[in-house]
Order: structure tokens, then sequence, then C-alpha cells
């Protein structure tokens, strides 16, 4: 089965497409045939970055543009790169709410204008049938993990969130959010008229401050027991306020902010390799920061893997969907049952 898994995270990077070629049998053996990021324009990342804010209206409107888009890129890559259509596209979408403790989770880029326009059978919708059943809709990625790269005990992805997945003491795949990591780390860069902080540069630069590095640690979340996860929403609330309190250079805020990062990580691992993955992994001061904390002993794989692992395991999830295999962990996300995830949209019919 050839399927094109989307994603798109909440650092905003871009929409991360991969094309991969599963056996029939068995998903653990694949190949990503081809994969690409596609920046975003000004124009799409501004309308993305404000959606949480849209209403009724006008937020369906997005979901429809965004829809649209999604369907013409994915038209757009098969054409540049020469691919016969796959035989379904599986996309993420962007999220723009959710709050699982009230039942309620969102991702934009409606699928059925996302079939309509590429032509292609699409799955999408992947987390809000886990949190209408009670888990927390994330992560998604841990089924990936523990079906593709289960010789690792440890799987961090460095995206917009910092997430990890493994097995417990009864061989359960258990995973959570840690910390914010590129969604805090790209906001401030930007205020820098950067993007993001090449290699870690800026931060590196820049003094610890103390006391907002101890009130940072000392945020609520970090002691909750999992499941748990994180949005847009919780760094809104309480991480930038808090950040912002202290008035500090940009060099010293990323200082700080990536030694946080490094160090809830640390707490979060122990003996054993890490497969480490996302865009986070190509910061070396954060890499070198995250050594120093933790115990497990640090992988980064090839560069197509760690920029298109969550598109690969989206691909994925959208397979084991058309084989109505489980893809979603009652373990990980805390759902009163294992289940199979995702919303079908059929192609349209073709025209004679």
């Amino acid at each position: 089965m050839r399927v094109l898994g989307l994603m798109s995270g909440t650092s905003l990077d871009g929409l991360d497409m991969a094309y991969v070629d599963f056996d029939d049998d068995n998903p653990a053996f694949y190949v990503i045939l081809q994969a690409e990021t596609l920046p975003y324009s000004a124009s799409m990342r501004k309308k993305l970055e404000q959606a949480y804010e849209l209403e009724g209206e006008a937020l369906l409107r997005l979901h429809t543009e965004y829809g649209k888009f999604l369907g013409r890129k994915v038209k757009e890559f098969l054409y540049r790169h020469d691919l016969p259509a796959p035989d379904i596209v599986a996309s993420h979408g962007q999220t723009v709410y959710h709050r699982p403790e009230s039942r309620m989770t969102f991702q934009l880029g409606s699928g059925a204008h996302l079939a309509a326009e590429c032509g292609i059978d699409t799955v999408c919708d992947f987390r809000i049938q886990d949190v209408a059943l009670g888990g927390q809709g994330a992560p998604l990625v841990p089924v990936g993990d523990k079906l593709l790269f289960a010789d690792y005990p440890y799987c961090l992805n460095l995206g917009g969130f910092a997430n990890i997945s493994f097995d417990n003491e009864r061989n359960q795949r258990i995973a959570y959010d840690i910390v914010p990591a590129n969604i805090v780390l790209n906001y401030y860069a930007r205020l820098k008229g950067k993007e993001y902080d090449e290699n870690g540069r800026m931060a590196a630069r820049g003094k610890i401050h103390q006391a907002l590095l101890s009130r940072l640690d000392a945020l609520p979340y970090f002691s909750r027991s999992i499941p748990k996860s994180l949005g847009w929403e919780f760094v809104e609330e309480h991480v930038l306020p808090l950040i912002d309190s202290y008035g500090l250079p940009v060099e010293d805020v990323l200082r700080t902010y990536t030694e946080h990062i490094a160090r809830q990580i640390g707490k979060n691992v122990s003996q054993g390799k890490m497969l480490v993955t996302g865009g986070g992994a190509f910061n070396e001061f954060l890499m070198d920061r995250i050594r120093h904390y933790a115990a497990a002993e640090v992988i980064i794989p090839d560069k197509t893997l760690v920029m298109f692992k969550e598109a690969l395991i989206f691909a994925l999830l959208g397979y084991l969907k058309m084989k109505n295999q489980i893809n979603v962990l009652k373990s990980v996300t805390g759902a009163q049952t294992d289940h199979v995830a995702g919303i079908f949209y059929p192609a349209p019919p073709q025209k004679k």
C-alpha cells in the first residue's frame, strides 16, 4: 500500500509530505520513496497562526480553504516528482484548538475538500474519536514508534512540543508531551527577525536567568501524572506571560528556555538508546544540553527520518485505518479503549 502522509506541526515550519510504500502484510517493512517540506507563504502562515482566534463562519471558511490548499499541494507534489497517485492520502491537518479535558479538539483542513481537490481517497481527523472516548487525542505517533522503531527504548520528537514514547514495565506503550519546545524558541527567534535560532547560536550567547528557570520548571504541568498533552493554549496562557514578565534580552530568554527544555527531557529518561527526531534535532546547542541532562544515549538518525518521521507515521496511521487495525493506544492517550481512528473520505467518482 502506498500512502502519502501529510504533517503540519505547531511550529508551522511548513507542510511535511512523505510518500511511503508499506509492505501489504507488515508495515514495519517500508520505504520512503520521496519526502519534501513545503514552506508556507507568509500569508498562509499568518492565517494558520491566527486560526485559533477565529469563530464560526470565519473558521469554517479557513477549514475549507486549507483543505483545498492541501489537495492542490498533493497534486503538485506528485507531478513534481513524477509519482503515481498513492492508494490514500493521510492528513494530520493543523491543530488549532485542543481541549481534551472538555472532550474537544479541532484539526484544520477539511478532508472532504482535500479528497475532492486531489481526487485521491483521504483519511484525516485522527484525534477527535480519541477525545470523544475520554483520551487526550495526543500523542498519536507512539503506535508508529512501537511498530517501526522497536529497537529504541525511547523515541523523542523535538518539534513544536517535545514528546516521548516508551514501553513501561508491563510492555504497554506510554507517551506524553514533555515540554513546549520549538514553538517557544521560534517565537522569540522571530523577535530578532529569524525564523528559528540556527544551531542554537543566539541561545549559546545568552545567560541563564536562574529565577525564570526555576519558575518554568515549577509549572504544575510538569508534576502532573500521565496521560497528558500540551497545546498552544498552555504556551499562551502560562509560558509566554511568565517569560515576558522578566523583560530579558532575547538571547537570555533563549538560553534559559533551552536549559528548561533539556532539564525536563532529562527528568523523563533513564538508561538506553533514545531516537531523536524533529527539527530540534538540528539544534546543536539544544542537543548538547539534552546530552548533559539525559542518561540515555542520544541517537540522531539520517536527515530524512529526522525531518519526516511524523509524516511517515501519519502515513502509517492511514495504512492501519484502511486495514481496520488499531492505530491509537489507550495506554498512551488514556481513552476508554484502543481503537481505529480517522475519518475516511473517498475520492470523487471519475467523470466519464
